[in-house]
């Protein structure tokens, strides 16, 4: 029955799908959800539609008893059904299961709400939205934001300023999926600020892609991409790269003027994807997919001229500068690195004092400058072992 579920034959489909519907048969649902990461996307995209098709006023129950098994490849058809079959016995008996279900009951019910927008289900909503589980929480913020719920909007913007990092990303994950596009500059500022910045960019695109944030402000848009690229095959996962449409961004940097800043962030893609390449550990469990575009980018990014992005990299060599860390990673001109230990920002002196023991030169003078600007005693304690 499976088979004929997720096969090419209409006749077979159709039997199968009526028969699950009709007969009520979640240990076939079960299956389809167990064998999820196996089947390809059109093939759930299929299933999901002939069930959909197979569905009326006499079986439409039957997707009550799929809520137990939760997948995002069915979670339009199944909310969308109870949905258009819901009445006010339905919609308690979903507000009961919000508030005693398991965790996948929850999460579909979640999505079921921003079909609904039923107030009695704002407070459960807010409630799981901080769920460690991802597809609950999501849905959750996103149903908040269908519904246009403010109280819950204002309090994560608030907790952007938050000294818990943790809490500071939690809320940059639940403004994302609550949907309001006009909150990026704060999500960036946020970014700019964090030491988690690496985990704050790679959820920023899930709002707005990078081609609208580059274009409405270039330099925050190439800022985010470069977190991005830091976080890739450590933080950010490598199929990423295909949500973040990196090797159109790339491509699209490739054809502007190289200024000191895109300079930077493409040496600092360059080398990344060079790692990413070399070292199997990287893209041992990918798929084909993956790995194709991944290789992919890294030849496009072979096809800049790396003598050419290294003489722009002393332009980013200021403190004012917003990619002066990675400028730091790429720079050999020891003149202008040594100037940075007279700055006023601590971390800097403490990237320039660790870019000039890599170098071979952070000698006793250097060591001396650094630390007249150096008030932290940990920085201190660093950079006198260095």
């Amino acid at each position: 029955m499976f088979k004929k579920l997720t096969g090419k034959n209409p006749r077979d489909f159709e039997f199968a799908a009526n028969h699950v519907m009709n007969n009520a048969d979640v240990s076939i649902f079960a299956e389809l959800v167990e064998k999820d990461s196996f089947l390809f996307d059109f093939v759930k995209q299929n299933v999901a539609e002939r069930l959909a098709k197979a569905t009326n006023e006499n079986n439409w129950k039957t997707v009550i008893s799929f809520l137990k098994y939760y997948s995002p490849s069915y979670e339009d058809f199944i909310c969308s059904t109870l949905a258009r079959f819901a009445d006010e016995d339905l919609t308690d008996e979903m507000l009961d299961l919000f508030e005693n279900g398991t965790d996948d009951e929850k999460t579909y019910i979640a999505k079921f709400f921003s079909y609904i927008q039923d107030p009695l289900s704002v407070e459960l909503l807010k409630k799981y939205a901080n769920s460690d589980n991802d597809y609950l929480s999501t849905n959750c913020a996103s149903t908040l934001g269908a519904m246009k719920e403010e109280t819950s909007f204002i309090e994560a913007l608030e907790k952007l300023n938050s000294n818990d990092e943790f809490e500071k990303l939690s809320a940059v994950k639940f403004l994302v999926n609550y949907g309001r596009k006009d909150i990026v500059p704060k999500l960036i500022d946020a970014m700019k600020n964090s030491p988690m910045a690496e985990n704050i960019a790679g959820e920023i695109p899930y709002l707005e892609n990078l081609f609208n944030i580059l274009d409405d402000n270039f330099e925050n848009g190439l800022l985010t991409l470069n977190y991005i690229i830091n976080g890739l095959g450590e933080i950010l996962g490598l199929s990423q790269v295909f949500d973040f449409e990196l090797y159109d961004v790339f491509e699209y940097l490739m054809t502007r003027d190289h200024d000191s800043r895109v300079a930077v962030v493409l040496l600092n893609a360059r080398e990344k994807f060079e790692t990413l390449t070399e070292n199997d550990e990287y893209l041992f469990d990918e798929d084909k997919n993956t790995k194709n575009e991944v290789q992919d980018i890294k030849k496009l990014l072979m096809n800049t001229d790396k003598k050419v992005l290294l003489s722009k990299v002393n332009q980013e060599l200021r403190e004012d500068s917003a990619f002066v860390y990675t400028a730091l990673d790429f720079a050999s001109d020891l003149g202008e690195i040594r100037e940075l230990l007279k700055c006023n920002n601590q971390t800097i002196i403490l990237k320039t004092a660790e870019v000039l023991k890599s170098l071979g030169n952070l000698d006793d003078t250097a060591k001396t400058v650094a630390l007249l600007k150096v008030t932290d005693d940990n920085i201190k304690s660093i950079i006198r072992a260095l």
